[in-house]
Order: C-alpha cells, then structure tokens, then sequence
C-alpha cells in the first residue's frame, strides 16, 4: 500500500509520454518532397559530401571541458550555502579543489590537453 503513489506516478508519467507522442503524431506534418531529407544549413545549400572527419582528441578535450564544469557547478553550489556549511564545509570544499587541481596537473603531464600530438 505504501508503493501506490509511486506507482501511480510512474503509471501517470509513461500515460502521459504516450499522450504526447500520439498527439504529435495527429498534429504533426506529414509533408514529402524532394528537398525534405537534404542537408540544410543557414539557408546555403551543402556542395560535396559533409561527412567530416573529426580528431578524438577534440572529442577527450570536450569531455575534460563538461567534467571540469560540473564540478564548478558543486562549487558554485557550496558557494551557496558557505555560512551553514562552516568550516567542515570549507575544509571538503578544499579537499575537492584540491583534487580538481591534481587531475588537471594529470591531464598536463599526460599532455591530454595538449591539442595538436
């Protein structure tokens, strides 16, 4: 009995999704032509193949970039609450921006940030 909210919930949520989808599907165009499936972009037609040839390395440099954000976003939300963390608070908040440190001097020495090798 305890569960039955929960399970109303999530019966709620997936009718819900259900609902969304078959109502874009009513509403939603269904037009064809022969433009429909080409590549567009800015309002300049693609010449030759778009298929870009992309490094691994800016793919690792933009995973470094999202880790190192969300971790500003856990100091961000420490920032917050300074004054009811005190100084236990502080100390873990160090203890972190130190470890934030090290893995960045990691990256360097391992030359993972270094864009061109």
């Amino acid at each position: 009995m305890e569960y039955l909210s929960f399970f109303i919930f999530i019966m709620f949520s997936f009718g819900f999704c259900f609902f969304m989808l078959l109502l874009s599907y009513m509403l939603g165009g269904r037009s064809t032509s022969r433009y429909k499936n080409t590549p567009f972009e800015s309002g300049i037609s693609s010449i030759g193949n778009t298929f870009l040839h992309c490094s691994a390395k800016f793919h690792l440099i933009a995973i470094f970039f999202v880790i190192f954000d969300v971790e500003a976003l856990y100091l961000y939300a420490w920032s917050v609450s300074i004054t009811e963390s005190g100084w236990v608070g502080f100390e873990e908040a160090f203890m972190f921006i130190m470890s934030i440190i090290l893995g960045l001097i990691y990256l360097i020495r391992t030359k993972a940030l270094n864009w061109i090798s």
